[in-house]
């Protein structure tokens, strides 16, 4: 490694009873790409956040070029070079590209705008890495990619010689992360510093030079990329070998639920075009698509948020009208939701309210909640589901995705719902955490459950599903059987290239 560009010496954060980091040392060299890698909850945000100056450390300190930093002080960090993209942006989606980067550059006391000087500066910052985006476009009519290199601009803009990013795949597809880690590449050769916090193996195997290991808030190894593998990660990650759960023949039971035709109309856009499925118990049918497609339209319809235009919808063999979500809880449909944090859970609400949030009647006396009932539920929930980071009364956004996940999983499947709407299951997770979920989804199929898997990712439904079907512009495709489906296969399915009449007769 070169002469260190950021030396990170003995940090220790506590919040509360949690030691968040635990006497963490890290160093990082001039053009090096390290990864910090861990489970959900194991330190990497926080101790990035500390040299960012968001959390001001217990102890130990952070030095950029031999220089210590102070301690809590954003300003003082991006003055050092430090720049940090968040996973969750923040932009200003009514703003212009261009606004966006210059935001807060500028004093208020300026008689004359910086614009034609910034605009310059911009370009010619996305001539020399290869970030295209067009300056006068709104941050609102772009591509969740295309926002991510605005951010990214942002940093560079303000001269950052050390760039951090948080989770910068969650979410986007894997077109986008292959781009993304290009150019990553592409600014470690000029000279850029990059720390990219992740907990995907294959991305932290492709792109980094050097791989940070935290388990438990404490730093356990450091690998170089070409001496490690992704099995060797896995387990320094979890601290014990892992091995994906395997789906078990078996024969499904009745069929619970099934759609003919149906179309859903948004804001005058068919979300949803004359869609044909069918569901039965003891079974996982996976939906599989590029997102944007049709597929939270589909979960919201029938998790009760969103009604149909035309076609029919039987429940358990009987016609029902648009479901309200109260109605759907009360046939038992359970819902985890392919956004955690907007629709899955409430981050300032307890870890308790959050358990019996969508079963409030269950828990109530008199319209007054029983705190005992519910706090004792959602311990149970805590201790079945392993979810970690905190007891019924704290708050649920302390909680990291992969515990908050859990939460949310657990808190649909303790009392074994008839029909489990799972909408990106394992997104953002961890590899233990994918590992756990997938294995509670298996669980539940084994007891009967009827399991609608949506996802974007391929080993993931074909891991899981007994029968797949493709979701298209609002359309699905017929059916085919997991066992006649491969990687070429369904990614052609994805792309709209189907032949109903071959594909029906391999799923009968």
């Amino acid at each position: 490694m070169t002469e260190a560009v950021l030396d990170i010496r003995k940090v220790c954060k506590r919040f509360g009873d949690n030691l968040a980091n635990d006497d963490i040392s890290l160093s990082l060299g001039k053009g090096e790409i390290v990864a910090l890698l861990g489970e959900n909850g194991a330190g990497k945000t926080t101790l990035m956040s500390v040299l960012f100056g968001h959390y001001v450390p217990d102890t130990g300190k952070v030095l950029v070029g031999g220089r210590e930093l102070p301690s809590g002080k954003p300003r003082a960090a991006i003055r050092a070079g430090i720049g940090m993209v968040h996973q969750h942006f923040s932009l200003a989606p009514n703003l212009t590209v261009l606004e966006n980067v210059m935001a807060g550059t500028e004093s208020l006391w300026h008689l004359r705008s910086g614009t034609p000087a910034a605009r310059r500066k911009l370009n010619g910052i996305c001539q020399r890495f290869g970030l295209t985006v067009e300056p006068d476009a709104r941050v609102g009519d772009l591509s969740v990619g295309e926002q991510q290199r605005v951010e990214i601009l942002k940093a560079l803009y303000n001269d950052a010689r050390i760039l951090v990013l948080d989770e910068p795949t969650a979410v986007l597809t894997n077109l986008e992360a292959e781009r993304l880690f290009a150019t990553l590449k592409e600014m470690a050769r000029e000279g850029l510093s990059l720390i990219f916090i992740s907990h995907k193996l294959d991305e932290v195997m492709a792109a980094a030079d050097r791989i940070v290991v935290l388990r438990g808030g404490r730093k356990v190894a450091e690998r170089l990329a070409e001496k490690t593998n992704k099995a060797e990660l896995a387990e320094l990650m979890v601290g014990r070998k892992l091995a994906r759960p395997v789906r078990e023949p078996s024969t499904p039971g009745e069929e619970v639920l099934k759609a003919a035709g149906v179309s859903v109309i948004i804001d005058g856009v068919e979300r949803l075009k004359s869609v044909d499925f069918s569901l039965r118990a003891g079974e996982v049918l996976g939906i599989i698509g590029v997102s944007g497609n049709g597929q939270t339209t589909l979960a919201h319809l029938l998790s009760g948020t969103v009604g149909r235009d035309r076609g029919e919808l039987l429940l358990f063999g009987q016609p029902v009208g648009d479901l309200t979500v109260d109605e759907a809880v009360g046939a038992g449909i359970g819902r985890i939701p392919e956004d955690r944090n907007e629709e899955g859970a409430i981050g300032e609400m307890a870890i308790w309210e959050n358990a019996v949030l969508e079963r409030l009647p269950r828990f109530s006396r008199h319209g007054l909640v029983d705190r005992q009932a519910a706090q004792a539920f959602a311990g149970e929930i805590i201790d079945a589901f392993d979810v970690r980071g905190g007891r019924p009364p704290t708050r649920t956004r302390l909680l990291s995705g992969g515990n908050m996940q859990k939460l949310i999983l657990g808190r649909n499947l303790i009392d074994r719902p008839r029909i489990l709407i799972a909408a990106q299951p394992a997104r953002g997770l961890d590899e233990g955490a994918v590992v756990a979920v997938h294995a509670r989804l298996l669980e539940a199929r084994r007891a009967g459950t009827a399991v609608l898997l949506i996802s974007e990712d391929l080993e993931e439904v074909m891991a899981l599903a007994d029968r797949i079907q493709a979701i298209v512009n609002g359309r699905l495709s017929l059916p085919i059987a997991a066992e006649s489906a491969d990687a070429t296969k369904l990614g052609l399915m994805m792309a709209g290239e189907w032949n109903d009449e071959h594909e029906v007769s391999h799923a009968l």
